[in-house]
């Protein structure tokens, strides 16, 4: 297989090399794109289709201080982030890991022949140790740069819970997938990445059905939405485009921050709404009907069934070509590891898919963009036009959200078109 021209299968491969080589390419790349967006950020008016709009007149420096705070930010961390991937690349830091795991293991009295369970020390090792590696820069973000503009709504009390609820879930759902997963991979032999991606199939449905009932009430209050006039207007919308309506729910999104949100779950004839408390205190009924037809839109068009269709299918290509690889021990010496355990080569081997996983991830953000300009058509045709309108732009001034954005950037970043061009579409559909 040849990935930049480079065969990938040939004895003597640099894939250390390739690696670190595009992985800085990557970066270089969007750090310009970063530095072209906070050109962008530091231009003392919003674009010329915005400036008739009083609320973006009266809003825009503090939308642009914000996004100016979060693009410093982005050059730190991403500094950061590259800093530390290289240095786990070059300094042989997975491997040291693993034989740690394995020593771990050998003094609780079990052989390295135990490769499941070594594989799960491995996963927790790593998880934590780069955690808290990255802690310093989560604290600041959350505590200085949301907290400086109004935005976070956490004390150190709550991030702290939070941190843990999230490690103890991780442990109870992630830990025994990776081990089914990798007995999976045993047992089949050469065509397992067909029955692996049948698993993950089934987890991912599995989970989308538990979160919203057993795993988000343990971050956030979901509380049906109280009877009343915005209520019977979402019910009637609902019953209009035949939508299954069952359940209508607010989410305290406000107990950890001010931004706003809303959006729908649930297979088949069982769809539940939620609404996050700050769109119900930024936006008034009409806006808010207005929102839920734009995500109704998604529903009616499908959207959601064409990407996680998209999704698996690319997760079966990713899993077959991960089994052409899986016993290649030029990739493992490549990387300093002496044994070739299923779980490092999916990690390498994810390394080395890193090409194709960008070019993916660009081409979904188009086809998310081109769903948001159809869900808003939808919205539109619904009779909500003017509503979404205006409540686009209270969300987005109430959320400090760019309002001056670089071209190449948001194409390379944004899978939500940015605002000028949501409000220009809707100006021109019929």
């Amino acid at each position: 297989m040849d990935i930049l021209g480079l065969d990938l299968k040939a004895p003597g491969t640099p894939y250390k090399e390739f690696v670190l080589a595009f992985s800085w390419a990557v970066y270089i790349f969007e750090q310009y794109l970063g530095v072209r967006q906070y050109r962008k950020l530091r231009e003392p008016n919003p674009p010329k289709s915005l400036q008739d709009i009083e609320e973006i007149r009266e809003k825009f420096h503090k939308t642009q201080e914000y996004g100016l705070d979060k693009a410093k930010f982005g050059f730190v961390s991403g500094l950061f982030g590259q800093v530390q991937s290289t240095w786990i690349i070059v300094w042989d830091v997975l491997p040291w890991l693993w034989n740690l795991s394995g020593e771990w293991l050998t003094y609780a009295g079990y052989g390295t022949d135990y490769e499941i369970t070594q594989s799960l020390i491995f996963t927790v090792t790593i998880t934590t140790m780069l955690y808290f590696i990255s802690l310093p820069l989560s604290l600041y973000y959350t505590f200085v740069i949301e907290e400086r503009h109004g935005f976070n709504k956490m004390t150190l009390g709550l991030f702290v819970m939070d941190t843990v609820k999230g490690f103890l879930i991780t442990g109870v759902i992630g830990l025994p997938i990776i081990a089914l997963g990798l007995q999976i991979i045993k047992w089949s032999g050469d065509n397992f990445y067909f029955y692996v991606w049948v698993f993950m199939i089934i987890f991912n449905f599995i989970l989308l059905t538990i979160y919203p009932t057993l795993i988000q009430p343990l971050f956030n209050k979901v509380t049906p939405l109280p009877e009343g006039e915005l209520r019977e207007q979402i019910e009637a919308l609902a019953a209009r485009i035949n939508f299954p309506l069952k359940k209508l729910h607010v989410i305290d999104g406000s107990k950890r921050s001010g931004h706003s949100n809303a959006y729908f779950y649930g297979f088949f004839k069982n769809k539940q709404i939620v609404i996050y408390d700050t769109l119900i205190e930024q936006a008034n009924n009409e806006e808010i009907l207005a929102v839920v037809g734009h995500e109704l839109g998604h529903w009616s068009l499908n959207h959601s069934v064409k990407v996680l269709t998209i999704y698996q299918i690319h997760n079966l290509f990713l899993f077959f070509v991960f089994s052409q690889f899986i016993s290649n021990t030029v990739l493992y010496r490549s990387f300093g590891f002496e044994t070739q355990p299923t779980l490092i080569g999916f990690i390498l081997f994810q390394f080395i898919y890193a090409p194709i996983e960008n070019v993916v991830a660009f081409l979904m953000n188009i086809l998310s963009r081109k769903h948001e300009f159809e869900a808003d058509a939808f919205a539109k045709k619904l009779g909500y036009g003017k509503q979404l309108r205006t409540g686009l732009i209270k969300i987005q001034i109430k959320n400090l959200g760019n309002i001056n954005n670089d071209a190449w950037y948001s194409a390379y970043h944004f899978s939500h078109p940015p605002l000028p061009e949501r409000l220009n579409a809707l100006e021109k559909m019929d």
